[in-house]
């Protein structure tokens, strides 16, 4: 729960970078989340409005938890753009996602591993 409340501290923070952990982390905790909304929203009747509420408001830290593990990698933020190419850049960006940190510095900042 820690790297979930990590990354809702650097709202929207796109520097630096994050580390494979802290990321995936974050997506779990976020689809567990978005279960049990949209759970209330089906008990409540609310036709959505709390899932749509919810998902713009994990847009900004989504999108500055993915741009630092780019960075991790020694990847731009501007990689995220492959995922509009169909399938195939969604599996780019998943291997992406998914690689081990470079180890030591690089242009992005310190390793957060240590």
């Amino acid at each position: 729960m820690n790297y979930y409340l990590d990354v809702l501290k650097k709202y929207a923070v796109f520097t630096g970078r994050a580390r494979r952990k802290e990321y995936w982390m974050f997506f779990l905790f976020n689809i567990i989340i978005s279960f049990v909304i949209g759970f209330i929203d089906g008990l409540v009747g609310t036709v959505g409005i709390l899932s749509i509420v919810y998902a713009l408001g994990m847009l900004l830290p989504g999108l500055g938890v993915s741009i630092r593990r780019l960075h991790d990698t020694d990847r731009s933020g501007w990689w995220l753009f492959i995922s509009l190419v169909p399938i195939v850049g969604f599996i780019v960006l998943l291997v992406f996602l998914v690689s081990d940190s470079q180890p030591g510095e690089n242009k992005y900042g310190p390793n957060p591993k240590g």
